[in-house]
């Protein structure tokens, strides 16, 4: 509800779809973007997702969050992986690597992407005690998505600005 939430504040129509919903039904609803949210499990598992997302890609802008990311990358061409432990809580440290932060953000999976499997996507964000991927953006497909939960604001520097990042993508701004 969070995620609705935050794109609404911005000014944001929203509708939302089951996780089964074809792609072509999404085209043709005549969203301006689409939002894949978290979920559990094992993102190698949602085949038929990941086969939507596909389709998607470089359709329209997407914003991948949790397992919205893991099944992008996926969609990608990318890998995931099961973590040794998994990311938990409330205080997870996030490298920003397009600039200097580091936030801290709130996390519950036990899978990561291989960031360097994604050839089309780069990685943006990375685990400050891992380094393992926790965001990649997609250029060239207008996409991008991050493993944390930027609706969950963790800490005091609020990741609540990828909101404002996937509206302007979907007015036609560049990543």
């Amino acid at each position: 509800n969070n995620i609705i939430e935050e794109l609404r504040k911005r000014g944001c129509a929203v509708t939302v779809f089951p996780a089964g919903v074809p792609a072509e039904t999404l085209l043709g609803s005549g969203a301006d973007g689409v939002m894949l949210s978290n979920g559990p499990g094992d993102p190698a598992e949602n085949v038929y997702q990941i086969q939507q997302i596909q389709k998607l890609l470089g359709k329209v802008p997407l914003f991948g969050i949790c397992l919205g990311h893991q099944l992008t990358a996926l969609a990608a061409g990318g890998a995931t992986y099961k973590l040794k432990y998994g990311h938990r809580g409330v205080n997870q440290p996030v490298r920003d690597l397009n600039g200097v932060r580091t936030y801290i953000t709130s996390q519950n999976h036990g899978y990561a992407v291989d960031g360097a499997s994604v050839q089309s996507g780069r990685v943006s964000f990375a685990n400050a005690n891992d380094g393992t991927c926790e965001g990649l953006d997609y250029p060239d497909l207008r996409a991008f998505t991050v493993q944390f939960h930027p609706e969950a604001r963790g800490g005091p520097q609020d990741t609540a600005f990828l909101f404002d990042r996937f509206v302007a993508l979907m007015k036609g701004g560049d990543l």
